[in-house]
């Protein structure tokens, strides 16, 4: 199937030949129609799959075909992070670029002129909001937020949302909007409290499942028994002399983002951090060079496992095993995207053995256990008689060697 299939409206047509999309994913493939003809929708797929297109393309052709033409409030997505609103507005400019639509992205962590930029938008008019849920009930708490006009709600990573404890922004924000609209809901998962969501606020919707809670299959997984101490020596033993263009370090806590980058850039690697005591300019930037290819290593927290959009990321590595599997699939989704292939390498020390093992039993498989350089020992033993103890021979995975290892800029 392609694109031109859908009927979509010249100017939508005209930002995704410049986007390069030719053909749908999955995702697309099934959402555009169902959105277009006006349902509600329920929308589950695996991180990557183009999830944000599935719903931005028929949003821009049906603001596009509204007989109001009037510059006023039309849609409004709902993103549970910074990074995530941040990420969709833009690709809604690219998308919309020959269309004619406005739109801004509201969050908080910004500066004063910021927030009054955002009170601009809403008060004068901006076709599409993309919003936190704290930041835009601030705006809503002051009175000046017209929804009178507004058509489509859509929610994005609905079940981060409520795992980030969002439902009662979620519906104090809903109380605000007409009934009368079209509702959509996006999530990577599809847990009781989604479900109980839909009931509520989805009218009649039609639902699509697509690959729930599974890495994609063009990401080689596998792991490392390795105790804290090895685990600076082992990343160094991963990167050093390798052909990987991006990589993305995830770490439990801030403070041990924080050490991760200090470790590293004591050894010159490029490399630079993300989290949430940065400011959000901080942010914006490091993110945006990563983006670029000036920072060939990223470290960081959850905040941007589903935040952050980038095509060449060639090794996740999860520093801790993640708290679930929901986690862990987020992570991992990271790399392998636009249908390119990837590594994720996970660090299990002898106390996570456990939480690990649950992670696989969730996925319904075993991941791949890595023997250990010689230079760095031995780490942990895998306990119990598993036979989840597979390996690749001895050998690591399959990167290339390039010229120059290292690149000290920072």
């Amino acid at each position: 199937m392609k694109f031109t299939e859908f009927n979509l409206a010249e100017p939508v047509m005209e930002g995704v030949d410049a986007m390069g999309y030719e053909k749908p994913s999955p995702i697309q493939e099934a959402a555009i129609p169902l959105i277009l003809e006006g349902h509600d929708l329920i929308a589950c797929a695996q991180t990557g799959t183009g999830k944000t297109a599935a719903f931005l393309l028929p949003l821009i052709h049906r603001i596009l075909n509204d007989p109001d033409k009037t510059n006023t409030l039309k849609a409004l997505i709902v993103a549970p992070t910074r990074e995530l609103a941040i990420q969709i507005d833009q690709q809604l400019e690219g998308f919309s670029y020959f269309a004619n639509i406005s739109s801004i992205a509201v969050y908080g962590g910004g500066s004063g002129a910021g927030f009054d930029q955002e009170k601009r938008a809403l008060q004068t008019g901006a076709h599409v909001i993309v919003a936190t849920p704290g930041r835009l009930i601030s705006h809503l708490n002051l009175g000046y937020v017209n929804f009178s006009d507004l058509n489509y709600l859509i929610l994005d990573e609905a079940d981060r949302m409520l795992d980030m404890g969002f439902l009662p922004d979620i519906m104090k924000i809903i109380s605000f909007l007409p009934k009368d609209r079209q509702t959509l809901l996006f999530s990577a998962t599809m847990p009781d409290g989604i479900r109980k969501l839909t009931e509520r606020i989805l009218n009649n919707p039609r639902q699509i499942n697509l690959a729930v809670s599974k890495p994609a299959e063009n990401v080689l997984q596998a792991a490392y028994l390795v105790y804290d101490q090895q685990k600076i020596a082992l990343i160094e033993s991963l990167i050093l002399g390798r052909d990987l263009p991006l990589v993305l370090i995830f770490a439990s806590t801030k403070s041990g983002v924080k050490e991760i980058e200090i470790a590293l850039k004591r050894k010159k690697f490029n490399v630079n951090a993300i989290h949430s005591d940065l400011e959000q300019e901080q942010r914006t930037e490091v993110m945006n060079r990563f983006k670029n290819n000036d920072i060939q290593i990223l470290v960081a927290t959850d905040i941007v496992a589903r935040g952050i959009d980038v095509d060449d990321i060639s090794l996740v590595i999860n520093y801790n095993v993640p708290g679930d599997a929901e986690d862990y699939v987020h992570r991992v989704g990271r790399t392998a995207r636009a249908a390119k292939t990837g590594v994720a390498l996970t660090f299990i020390n002898e106390k996570e053995i456990g939480k690990f093992k649950r992670i696989e039993s969730f996925l319904g498989n075993s991941i791949r256990k890595l023997i250990m350089p010689a230079s760095i020992g031995s780490g942990p033993e895998w306990k119990e008689g598993d036979d989840t103890r597979k390996r690749f021979g001895g050998k690591k995975p399959g990167f290339k060697r390039r010229n120059n290892p290292r690149d000290s800029r920072n």
